[in-house]
């Protein structure tokens, strides 16, 4: 028996729900509300609808979805990408999203036209299953696996079995909450490893008097309203063991993690009240033994961020990574991007957890007609706008939890922080509009975070700013600043704190370095002229 359904009285009701019926087993009913309509779907089945990628849309009186494509990986075909646009232009009003971990993102999606979106999807091998949900989520790579010059060697294979393992997988449909996978062998920690529920990351050890080259693993990471960062086990992973290891850590949690608050019930709050020793001890009992950690081979962080034109490990090939601001496109856009990936390269495209696309396998006697083309000009490889490192999350435009719209305001900040100051260091600047942080405040160099303020009696969006977050071998979360400052005055006080930094940073000293030598109380001052306190 499962540890978690001994004591039935004691779980919170999406869970009792989850006993009742399996998220997976909403499939099932799809055709029937396709046919009976919104008003037929029940309340449970609404949650459970997170299992093919759903959400429901604000406003839900209008009756529309918000729906997640995966993308393991982030690695998309032309055709898959046409399809993606096709399924847009007729039933998504033509909007695209990015999102952070690879996937796509439609909206305007009825539920009546579930059953056409499924087929068109699963004949070009893509799926909505596990997008959302209690479940294994969609499996973040580096966007240039297999072309890395970098990377020790390709771990291609190993997410895609990952992938057919997790997916559909009804020993691990219904975990505590979503479960998050990431891997790389690139030492520059592009997928964001100290904030996934287990990590991969590159490592070699010598055993038996040979270099061996593997894993090192991290367990816990994750953000929202009690972010911890990951938590290393000491063990060296070779390559065939990672599905195995994945499994007892996903078995694990689904065995022995919180299910009484929705709330507590990460995967971080486990391996925090049980400490590494017990993890481990937990882990090797259904694994069997490793042997000690290697030698880690991860270098730095970069921000996931893969802009410009650079060579890959094959001769005579490059990739041109594009920048698409706030992960927001057209159909027509993608369908674009899809037509330059079969003309200049072999049809393939990588979507990136920092919510860009990168075109891969260009010849390099390609490369000057690639660059001059319309789109590329659009989402230009080599933009300096504080737009192209900015990350962010869905926002109160569709996302009924978020509390202040975030697309359109990122582009109105961003727009004024360009009109207004330049820079030589880009600085990661990202947006969520509530807590749950979807769109990574707490590991950029400035975050926004979204809130509601009183002025006047009328309740107004507003942000807290947050500062100095940082991954990789210094990893440390930002801090958050006292306040909240509304979207109007956003701009200004981040011109303000910027150009603060441009004044008195050493040279080629990056904003969170000098966030963490001057002190938070120097910025605290420059943000206190921009503050407005009484929240709603």
């Amino acid at each position: 028996m499962q540890k978690w359904s001994q004591d039935v009285t004691k779980l919170n009701h999406v869970e009792i729900a989850k006993l009742e019926k399996d998220g997976l087993d909403v499939i099932q009913s799809l055709d029937k509300y396709a046919k009976e309509g919104f008003a037929a779907i029940t309340a449970d089945d609404f949650d459970r609808f997170k299992w093919l990628g759903l959400y429901v849309q604000r406003p839900k009186t209008d009756e529309f979805f918000m729906l997640r494509v995966k993308i393991p990986g982030g690695v998309l075909t032309a055709k898959q990408a046409r399809v993606i646009a096709e399924i847009s232009k007729k039933h998504g009003r033509e909007l695209l999203d990015i999102t952070s971990r690879h996937s796509i993102q439609f909206h305007w999606i009825r539920v009546q036209s579930l059953p056409d979106i499924f087929e068109k999807l699963a004949d070009v091998g893509l799926t909505t299953v596990a997008a959302a949900g209690d479940c294994p989520r969609n499996i973040v790579s580096s966007p240039l696996a297999g072309i890395d010059p970098d990377e020790i060697f390709d771990a291609s294979m190993i997410v895609r079995e990952l992938n057919r393992f997790f997916e559909y997988n009804r020993d691990f449909s219904n975990l505590p909450r979503k479960f998050k996978i990431s891997i790389t062998t690139a030492p520059h920690n592009s997928i964001h490893a100290e904030i996934n529920d287990v990590a991969f990351t590159p490592a070699q050890k010598e055993l038996h008097g040979k270099i061996v080259q593997g894993f090192h693993v991290a367990v816990g990471g994750g953000l929202s309203a009690e972010p911890q960062l990951a938590k290393d086990v000491d063990i060296f992973v070779r390559p065939e063991e990672v599905l195995k290891v994945s499994a007892a850590v996903a078995t694990i949690f689904r065995d022995y993690g919180y299910r009484e608050k929705r709330n507590h019930s990460r995967l971080k709050f486990l391996v925090a009240d049980w400490g590494m020793e017990k993890f481990t001890e937990e882990l090797l009992k259904i694994t069997g033994p490793f042997v000690t950690r290697g030698t880690d081979l991860t270098r730095n962080w970069n921000k996931g961020f893969f802009h410009g034109v650079h060579k890959q490990k094959q001769s005579g090939l490059s990739y041109v990574g594009l920048t698409i601001p706030a992960g927001r496109m057209s159909a027509s856009e993608l369908e674009k991007i899809a037509g330059l990936a079969d003309a200049y390269g072999d049809g393939e495209i990588r979507t990136t957890n920092s919510q860009d696309i990168v075109l891969i396998n260009i010849p390099d006697q390609k490369l000057e007609g690639l660059l001059t083309e319309e789109i590329v000009n659009k989402f230009s490889p080599d933009s300096q706008s504080f737009l192209a490192t900015a990350v962010t999350c869905t926002g109160k435009e569709f996302c009924p939890f978020a509390v202040a719209e975030t697309k359109h305001s990122i582009q109105e900040i961003a727009q004024y922080l360009d009109e207004h100051i330049s820079l030589e260091e880009p600085i990661r600047l990202s947006i969520s509009g509530c807590k749950n942080s979807c769109g990574q405040p707490q590991i950029s160099d400035i975050g926004l975070q979204g809130n509601v303020v009183l002025v006047d009696g009328k309740a107004i969006e507003s942000f807290e700013v947050w500062l100095g977050g940082i991954l990789g071998p210094s990893a440390s979360f930002a801090t958050k600043l006292s306040g909240l400052v509304t979207k109007e005055k956003v701009g200004q006080a981040l011109v303000e704190m910027i150009g603060f930094y441009k004044e008195n940073k050493v040279k080629a000293e990056s904003f969170t370095d000098f966030v963490n030598r001057i002190g938070f109380g120097a910025l605290q001052d420059k943000l206190n002229a921009f503050v407005v306190n009484k929240t709603a």
